[in-house]
């Protein structure tokens, strides 16, 4: 796997991952701004950038233990400080279920809730059915893996409300076109999940951001990494 690694020693690093389709270019907005303070890893999954795609399972259990070994063959111990956007959140997040000693803090950007697909399916029909349509005419078959397979494997992880792990949970306000009432009604409830789940202090919208959030408000990405990597007592549970 191929992957970007910049900033001073410090700890804990920050792991960034991004979302369905993004490699690490997608985190060129905040770089700049973390690695003068930070030491930052970020991948290139495979079938992203210059890592070869794979036949490996691409579910989340298997994206953490992939993004683990990643780590350890390029020297970089824990703790780690874990950065996801989108589905990217989601695998960041089993991540710190998986290995909770190695996780140091967690900020999920607008990120997949486990139960995102079957609750667009059953509320928001028509949404589901254009992303079933992007999957069949503009996803690459790595993007269309990790896409079917992002269910699998959670019924293996406990989803009590993690503790231990101070968490900064930060959601966009900018809906699509595409994305109604309906839409936004179930991703409020997803999200008030997620703050269950992560034990998170509150659900942080982030104004005029859209799902890109770290393009939208880099600054605000990283005063949340630098809120956590800190030890700023607001954030410890």
């Amino acid at each position: 796997m191929s992957y970007a690694l910049a900033g001073p020693p410090t700890t804990p690093v920050v792991v960034l991952q991004s979302g369905l389709g993004d490699g690490i270019d997608s985190w060129a907005p905040v770089w700049d701004l973390l690695t003068p303070r930070h030491r930052v890893f970020a991948p290139d999954r495979p079938g992203y950038g210059r890592s070869p795609a794979t036949s490996e399972p691409r579910d989340a259990c298997h994206m953490a233990a992939e993004l683990r070994s990643a780590l350890r063959e390029a020297n970089v111990p824990p703790p780690y400080l874990l950065v996801g956007h989108s589905l990217g959140g989601l695998y960041q997040y089993v991540f710190a279920r998986m290995y909770p000693d190695e996780t140091a803090g967690l900020v999920l950007l607008d990120p997949t809730h486990p139960a995102h697909l079957a609750t667009l399916q059953r509320e928001t029909p028509e949404a589901a059915a254009a992303v079933r349509l992007l999957r069949s005419t503009v996803f690459t078959a790595t993007m269309r893996a990790e896409f079917d397979d992002q269910g699998a494997c959670l019924d293996r992880i406990t989803h009590e409300p993690l503790k231990g792990i101070p968490t900064r949970l930060l959601v966009s306000t900018r809906f699509g076109p595409l994305e109604g009432e309906a839409f936004q009604r179930a991703i409020a409830r997803l999200r008030s999940d997620w703050q269950r789940l992560l034990g998170a202090p509150a659900v942080e919208a982030v104004p005029s951001s859209g799902h890109y959030i770290h393009h939208d408000a880099p600054a605000r990405v990283q005063q949340a990494i630098d809120d956590i990597a800190s030890g700023d007592p607001m954030w410890r549970r």
